[in-house]
């Protein structure tokens, strides 16, 4: 089960989208959250691996997932 915050109760959709149009691959994967108007702000790494998933995304999103994941938990 995924976590639905990291230690300051930031969902994980939230701190991602605040991350769009930074320079890096999560940059990028915000940008598409943030440009996707189904995509929530509660939403957990898994919510997105499953939207990837659904729309058969390439394998370097899903570890700019990965990344993000890494990061959110870590800030």
């Amino acid at each position: 089960m995924s976590r639905k915050t990291n230690d300051h109760g930031e969902p994980f959709g939230a701190w991602l989208m605040v991350r769009a149009g930074e320079g890096s691959a999560i940059g990028e994967l915000a940008a598409a959250a943030k440009a996707d108007r189904g995509f929530p702000p509660s939403a957990t790494p898994e919510d997105l691996r499953a939207r990837l998933r659904a729309a058969m995304a390439e394998g370097d999103m899903f570890e700019a997932v990965d990344e993000a994941e890494i990061d959110w938990l870590a800030f």
